[in-house]
């Protein structure tokens, strides 16, 4: 308790850091597979991958890939080819029919969304969701419909419109002659892990497709394994016209994606958009690398063990009082409760097991995709223990 006091005395009136995180009083120095280590050498095992990031925990494969290419040349310019960005753009791809462009973060993923969107259609409106989450730049903070997010940073970009998640009709009041695109997340992360219905998804991609807007689906949190399949839209039997991608992309290497049907490619000609870092060596050879663990046979063990992991903690927090509702797709979980989102944390962290939180009262779980039974049976135990 005064060691905590002491770390946040010391970051509040000695760090030269801006105060914009609320950091915990401890710092990880060592990772091991799916559990970090302090400086003190207490072991934790991490249900929160760095906030949906090392999708694959520390995996040595995704490690030796780094290594070699740090040895060999880790940063080119995108003035000049690069094989390992066309490598890992056709394993996003597979057999569909899109191009990818590389840059370093979701928000930059979906700014290269939102000028494709307008620019295709020569329109400028957008129509995203209320309670969505795509990024802090000014394009993505204004397509996010949370308004805590956008507090105090005056005007912002215009002809974003929101409409209310599952609500077709809601969308269809918003959508005029000047409507570009739909922009929305399968499971919507940061308000809460709210997964949207079939039938809603369903009839919107139809609706979409009927009045010739493009469809953004933003998978910076879901993509990259998180709900079981590469994509989480797989899940719902539609195709894009835009996806983006980022977080789990590298497992822990900055690196983001737009991937966009080829009839787009021509809207993005030389000089049009770019990105100084996007798609370096080093990151391409983490991307190249987590893609090539992530086989079908690599899936199927997800959606297995993801699947065991909610039926446990169902079954751990039934009875609890504190708990209203667990929901989530693949290993994207949302525990909704009425404890201290604050506590609860802390006193994970003292069991050794670290969790994030999402809206006002949710407990978020984005474990690692490399979970075993035992490592989840040991986190729902945790689990159980700090909502008693």
């Amino acid at each position: 308790m005064f060691s905590g006091f002491l770390f946040v005395f010391w970051y509040w009136f000695m760090s030269q850091l801006f105060q914009n995180y609320q950091r915990g009083a401890i710092e990880f120095v060592k990772a091991e597979g799916n559990d970090l280590f302090d400086k003190q050498g207490k072991k934790y095992l991490d249900f929160s991958t760095g906030i949906g990031v090392t999708n694959l925990g520390f995996h040595p494969q995704v490690q030796a890939a780094l290594q070699k290419q740090a040895e060999q040349i880790w940063h080119t310019p995108n003035l000049y080819q690069n094989s390992l960005q066309e490598a890992v753009a056709a394993k996003l791809i597979g057999d569909k029919d899109y191009l990818a462009f590389f840059c370093n973060s979701g928000a930059e993923a979906n700014e290269a969304a939102i000028k494709l969107a307008r620019k295709a259609r020569a329109k400028q409106d957008i129509i995203t969701f209320q309670n969505s989450f795509h990024g802090r730049t000014f394009g993505s903070m204004s397509a996010t419909g949370q308004e805590k997010i956008k507090t105090g940073f005056g005007d912002l970009v215009p002809h974003f419109h929101y409409a209310i998640f599952n609500d077709l009709d809601s969308v269809k009041d918003l959508v005029t002659e000047n409507t570009a695109a739909v922009m929305l997340e399968l499971v919507q992360g940061e308000s809460g892990i709210v997964p949207a219905k079939q039938d809603f998804v369903t009839a919107l991609a139809d609706y979409c497709q009927k009045k010739d807007l493009l469809l953004i689906v933003d998978e910076v949190q879901t993509g990259m394994g998180r709900t079981g399949k590469l994509y989480s839209f797989q899940h719902y039997g539609i195709e894009p016209d835009i996806f983006t991608l980022a977080k789990g992309l590298a497992n822990g290497v900055p690196a983001g994606a737009m991937l966009a049907k080829e009839q787009l490619g021509a809207v993005f000609g030389p000089g049009s958009h770019g990105s100084t870092f996007g798609g370096n060596k080093l990151a391409m050879s983490a991307s190249s690398a987590v893609l090539d663990i992530m086989t079908e046979d690599f899936f199927q063990q997800v959606r297995k063990h993801a699947l065991y992991l909610q039926e446990q903690l169902k079954e751990a927090l039934k009875d609890n009082p504190k708990v209203i509702q667990i929901r989530g797709l693949g290993y994207m979980i949302g525990i909704e409760t009425r404890a201290d989102l604050g506590q609860l944390v802390q006193a994970a962290r003292d069991r050794g097991l670290l969790i994030l939180t999402a809206g006002t009262d949710v407990i978020r779980l984005l474990p690692p995709l490399t979970l075993t039974k035992k490592e989840i049976d040991q986190g729902v135990a945790v689990l159980k223990d700090i909502f008693q």
